[in-house]
């Protein structure tokens, strides 16, 4: 529990160490006693959401005389309302996560259904599975898709992400399916079995994964290679047989979900639109938002970029480095980093992993460790990751940063990291001239453009993909690749595209109305709100804004 909570930026805070020793600052951190019960309360249900069995009799899936005898029969039971509803063969389990979809805001999905690849599981220790009542159900590139009991509790999702370095695509699950899954699972993986199969898997995911399908013995009985000892569904009552089953959302790389009415609606009603492809301006690549003072570059002075929301954390790290004669720019969040980044390129950056916001250090990382036009810039970041699960070996091989240092840290082992680091650097190659490295970029994206037009789709996913890599800060790059990805469904690959061109320009209204599109297709109630308030804000005339009401009404 403890070594988990150091990872979390709210109980990441340590003593800041000075020279060999003296403490500058303790800070607050997470108490030796914290317990199961202190992470429970942080997982309370959202105050707003409405009650599960009043969802469940709207969608005509439970009458009221059953939820009152529910009820009175559960008192003081641990078990959520849906679980012992579906336990007891009153609501199908398809019902259940139809209505815990509605009322959490994101998809649901039936791990009686899924193909469990166990290699996936060493993602999340079992313990942390266990705990927090979740299981990794894919893990793809930089996304990890997860079933949990509590999909809305962003503490913890912030804790997988920042220890990961993935982001999370959080899924609802029934908890009574997690309680036997995570250990079955589990087991099995430390077996050295492949594939965790549950015994609804339809036929066609399980050969997408590969794994054999049931074959028949001489007796006639069915032999399943590879099951998952799980109880079969208990049958619905008689009630359910005139409620059609809730529909299943499958996009290309994505799991099955299910999701609500009002999201099947959503998503069956719009689509990814180019209608702004290939007209994107190019002031758009400029990072949005006001600029910060900045001292001026004197003549041979090494600047280095200082990325932590700790306040006291910057002022100490620019005071030391001030007095050793580099330039120091401060940053205390990931989008402000960027727009520094872009208009004033550091020669080294001091980075923290965990930043507030969805702009993580290591998506920083990752985004200019890839790229031609910022990939030579040092890196150290600094952070409390559990050193149990991640070593500072495996951040280095995993993002390509230079050094990492952990917290509590005193000053001179950043600063012995940051200038060993920017000596290293030295003998590497540097980056060419940044108005050629942006005219190669445009180049990729008016190859993109015209291979769309004509009719070349992969070519052109491929052109705009290879000038994301040469200028991964290029808006107009990541905006039309999105479209693209999202056209033909690969749609968290699309999510990503445009999250990234919206963190440097957040008020584009195409990108913010496709993006929210992208999260109705998935199946994230709460996100496409999100996301239709922000474009509703920045919509081109009364028309669209009627249109975009419209639309969140239908969601709300």
């Amino acid at each position: 529990m403890r070594a988990w909570k150091r990872g979390h930026r709210g109980a990441r805070r340590g003593t800041l160490l000075l020279g060999l020793g003296a403490p500058v600052r303790i800070l607050p951190g997470i108490s030796p006693s914290d317990t199961v019960e202190t992470e429970a309360r942080d997982s309370v249900e959202i105050p707003t959401k409405k009650p599960i069995g009043k969802i469940l009799v709207q969608q005509r899936a439970l009458s009221e005389e059953q939820l009152e005898r529910a009820l009175e029969t559960g008192k003081g039971s641990a078990v959520p309302l849906a679980s012992r509803l579906t336990e007891a063969g009153t609501i199908s389990e398809l019902a259940g996560l139809k209505a815990l979809s509605e009322q959490n805001g994101v998809p649901g999905v039936d791990l009686k259904q899924i193909c469990l690849k166990l290699t996936d599981l060493a993602i999340v220790p079992r313990q942390i599975a266990l705990q927090h009542k979740l299981l990794p159900v894919l893990v793809r590139d930089d996304k990890l898709h997860l079933a949990m009991a509590a999909p809305t509790n962003r503490k913890v999702i912030d804790e997988i992400e920042f220890t990961t370095g993935k982001r999370v695509f959080p899924y609802v699950a029934l908890e009574a399916q997690l309680r036997k899954i995570i250990p079955i699972a589990y087991e099995m993986k430390e077996r050295g079995e492949s594939h965790y199969v549950g015994p609804n898997c339809p036929p066609e995911v399980r050969r997408k994964a590969g794994v054999p399908l049931p074959t028949r013995t001489q007796g006639g009985a069915t032999e399943t290679p590879f099951e998952g000892s799980v109880v079969a569904p208990s049958p619905a009552d008689a009630s359910q047989a005139a409620i059609p089953p809730p529909k299943r959302v499958t996009t290309r790389n994505q799991i099955g979900a299910i999701v609500d009415d009002a999201m099947q609606r959503a998503a069956a009603d719009a689509d990814v639109s180019d209608a702004d492809f290939g007209k994107a301006p190019r002031d758009l690549s400029v990072i949005a938002g006001p600029g910060a003072l900045r001292p001026p570059r004197q003549p041979g002075e090494r600047t280095v970029l200082v990325v932590d929301d700790e306040v006291e954390i910057r002022n100490i790290l620019r005071l030391v480095l001030e007095q050793r004669g580099y330039r120091v720019l401060e940053a205390d969040r990931g989008e402000a980093a960027l727009r520094i980044l872009k208009e004033d390129v550091p020669d080294a950056i001091v980075l923290d992993a965990m930043l507030p916001g969805e702009l993580h250090g290591f998506d920083i990382a990752r985004q200019l460790k890839g790229s031609e036009r910022y990939g030579h810039i040092p890196i150290v970041i600094v952070s409390a990751v559990y050193r149990g699960w991640r070593f500072a070996e495996d951040l280095k091989a995993s993002y390509k940063v230079d050094a990492y240092v952990e917290k509590p840290f005193r000053v001179t082992d950043v600063i012995e990291a940051l200038e060993r680091a920017i000596e290293q650097a030295q003998g590497k190659a540097v980056p060419a001239d940044p108005e050629r490295i942006s005219a190669e970029a445009e180049k990729k994206l008016a190859a993109g453009i015209a291979a769309y037009q004509a009719g070349n789709f992969d070519e052109a996913i491929g052109y705009l993909r290879e000038g994301t890599k040469i200028d991964p800060l290029a808006y107009r790059l990541h905006f039309h690749l999105g479209l693209l990805l999202g056209k033909r469904g690969q749609i968290y690959d699309a999510i990503s595209e445009l999250e990234t061109a919206l963190r440097i320009n957040d008020r584009h209204f195409p990108a913010l109305k496709n993006l929210a599109v992208l999260y109705q297709k998935a199946g994230f109630r709460n996100k496409a709100v999100e996301i239709w308030e922000r474009a509703l804000r920045v919509a081109p005339d009364e028309p669209t804004r009627q249109s975009i009401k419209e639309i969140l009404v239908g969601l709300l």
